[in-house]
């Protein structure tokens, strides 16, 4: 079980978004500026950057950025644990209910952001999740290709309804998170995960951009052969699940 410091009494934020990174310092500056417009319209808000274990500028970047922009927060890995334990790190920290995530190389255009918030809180409290599901993907061939069939034998195993786990852009309920049992890559299970605590997930096409700069330090697990591990540990996960039983005290 994925356990979670409580909320501040005192935290009116409506939104936090949460980014990892690790050696992306030419991103960072055009991709913070794009999040801060995206996410203006759902002010009060916070951006978390957390910095994965960088050996480039990254952290010299981020300390840039946070220049004039109180709402920027940076967290840093002293050695780098993956993408699952980066945004885990983030969300521990947040200060508002509802968590958005996005990738730090630019691909994950945070202009989709407040249209996946609307989802969620349309959907009421029974949406836990609002996913992105790429259109236009900028990938190359075989990585593409890679995603595309991981994509469609876990979508037969798992009966999870998403064409699409591997987008970075989701946003859902900071508590149903918390709900979710925790593992490495788990933020690519996360819309099975989701409907097996009895929550619904809502879709939005999102459009992918081409990285701004540099090369993928994450996206190993898009691979089928690396993943066939965590898959069965899911669908294993999902059936034994059981029903949480009414209690009444007294």
């Amino acid at each position: 079980m994925s356990v979670l410091p409580a909320l501040p009494e005192s935290g009116s934020l409506r939104l936090s978004v949460v980014v990892p990174v690790r050696n992306e310092a030419g991103n960072i500056a055009a991709l913070v500026a794009e999040i801060g417009a995206a996410c203006a319209p759902l002010a009060p808000f916070e951006v978390i950057y957390v910095d994965d274990g960088s050996s480039d500028g990254t952290a010299a970047a981020l300390a840039a950025a946070r220049a004039g922009r109180p709402w920027l927060r940076v967290l840093r890995h002293a050695r780098s644990a993956g993408q699952s334990a980066a945004v885990r790190s983030g969300i521990a920290v947040v200060r508002s209910p509802v968590v958005a995530t996005l990738d730090g190389d630019g691909q994950n255009d945070p202009a989709f952001i407040p249209a996946l918030f609307a989802a969620l809180e349309a959907g009421g409290a029974g949406v836990g999740l609002a996913q992105g599901q790429r259109v236009g993907r900028k990938d190359g061939r075989l990585k593409t290709l890679q995603s595309r069939i991981a994509n469609g034998v876990r979508g037969r195993i798992l009966k999870d309804d998403t064409r699409d786990t591997g987008c970075g852009l989701k946003v859902f309920r900071r508590e149903v998170y918390g709900a979710l049992p925790y593992f490495d890559a788990l933020h690519r299970f996360m819309p099975a995960l989701v409907a097996r605590e009895g929550y619904r997930v809502v879709h939005r096409d999102v459009v992918d951009r081409p990285r701004f700069t540099g090369r993928s330090n994450y996206g190993l697990f898009d691979r089928l052969w690396v993943g066939l591990l965590d898959l069965a540990g899911v669908w294993w996960l999902i059936r034994r699940r059981r029903p949480a039983p009414a209690v009444a005290e007294g």
